[in-house]
């Protein structure tokens, strides 16, 4: 078990249920990633447009690991990306362990705010 990751994802989960007052799930948090991507800012998304920040999250994720790339944004201010590769055929349990790794990442600097290191 990596402990020291475990740390960080607790402590992650911590500040997003203190920051919006629930403990979030995955979805949740890549959603997140995709508003905060997106630039558009609080706002009632359609349905379509709630599938498309969902994608923003999972591909700004999944970028780092070589997945993905960023190709810039569009006139009304949507990020695009550019697939240059298959994600491995895995289990749910290692998908879902490749987001949150991929989530401590992300978060990487706000987690480690107000707690040395």
């Amino acid at each position: 078990m990596d402990y020291a990751f475990e740390e960080q994802w607790g402590r992650l989960v911590q500040k997003m249920e203190d920051r919006f007052g629930e403990p979030p799930d995955l979805t949740t948090m890549i959603f997140t990633v995709g508003l905060q991507e997106c630039g558009q800012g609080f706002r009632k998304f359609k349905k379509d447009e709630k599938l498309e920040v969902m994608h923003v999250g999972v591909c700004t994720l999944l970028t780092p690991m070589g997945f993905y790339r960023e190709l810039g944004t569009d006139e009304d201010g949507w990020p695009h990306f550019e697939r240059l590769g298959d994600i491995p055929a895995v289990s749910k349990q290692e998908q879902e362990l490749l987001m949150k790794r991929a989530l401590v990442e992300y978060f990487g600097a706000w987690i480690a705010a107000d707690h040395p290191g």
